[in-house]
């Protein structure tokens, strides 16, 4: 039977380079599932693939956005499994990499069925965001639906515009559309999570935000200010590096804000996982030729 594996895991645990051998190992092309690397404008802030490493293994969904562009892990989830259709005609074994809780579920287990947004029914609630801020659109979201309110990321605002598009498109509440059934796949999931001690990955996250300092992440931030309110950016790494253009933060202070909110942003990545008993996980530091042959061993 055909085979998926899913390579996932907190940011910086090390999932690239394993994923790079993997799939050089196996043949297989390496299909993204970090949802911030689809963007070709952030390649700094996100980690994503160098070109040397795009060169060494076929990569699917890596700079394939704009910033501007609109997306979702529903979107993501019908993109790879029209991919997977094509690819599993060639390979018998695909590889998934990535961070992205919704994403990998999205492909994993299936998104409800909601409805497709129209652009003006997005449009008016961007303006009605630029305009008003996000406060009454909560207020909204509490009155329109209570229940999803009631649980939502309150912080998260492309949640909320998203919950206010389904109850403003389709006159129903946005819980209505979530019924959380696992949808079948025709190929066989096996997934396989990367973790470390806490203080090994705090201090692998400490290093990676020093060298995208270094590399650039200020300057690649002051290129995207004409973007900031777009979704892609509300991401860590840019919302701190605005702070500093905006002159409200010292760069020294950022860079240890930016560590921590990405710290802050790991736990919540293996709290989710935690969650998912399908889950094989193996611990860190291990040799790339034992992770590989224990990942074998299941395929």
């Amino acid at each position: 039977m055909k085979t998926l594996l899913v390579l996932i895991g907190p940011t910086a645990v090390g999932k690239t380079e394993l994923a790079l051998q993997l799939a050089e190992q196996l043949g297989t092309p390496i299909i993204n599932a970090d949802s911030r690397q689809l963007y070709r404008e952030l390649p700094i802030g996100t980690a994503a693939p160098t070109p040397d490493q795009l060169a060494r293994v076929q990569h699917y969904f890596v700079g394939s956005l704009s910033v501007t562009d609109y997306y979702s892990a529903a979107r993501y989830e019908a993109d790879v499994l029209q991919l997977t259709e094509q690819l599993f005609k060639t390979h018998d074994t695909l590889l998934m990499s990535g961070g992205s809780m919704m994403y990998i579920d999205a492909v994993c287990k299936g998104i409800d069925d909601i409805p497709t947004i129209e652009p003006e029914t997005r449009d008016h609630l961007r303006q009605r965001l630029a305009t008003e801020g996000l406060d009454p659109l909560k207020a909204e979201l509490r009155l329109l639906d209570p229940e999803y309110y009631a649980q939502a990321d309150l912080k998260n605002t492309q949640r909320i515009l998203h919950a206010l598009e389904i109850c403003y498109q389709t006159g129903r509440t946005f819980t209505s559309f979530r019924t959380a059934t696992k949808k079948e796949r025709p190929f066989r999931i096996c997934k396989f999570g990367l973790r470390r001690e806490r203080t090994d990955l705090f201090n692998r996250i400490n290093q990676r935000v020093d060298q995208m300092i270094h590399d650039g992440l200020l300057n690649e931030a002051r290129a995207l200010l004409p973007y900031r309110h777009e979704n892609a950016l509300n991401t860590v790494g840019y919302k701190e590096m605005f702070q500093v253009i905006d002159g409200n933060w010292t760069l020294p202070f950022a860079l240890e804000r930016l560590k921590k909110n990405t710290r802050v942003y790991a736990k919540k990545q293996m709290t989710w996982f935690s969650h998912d008993p399908d889950i094989h996980w193996i611990d860190l530091p291990k040799s790339t030729d034992k992770i590989i042959e224990t990942i074998l061993q299941y395929n």
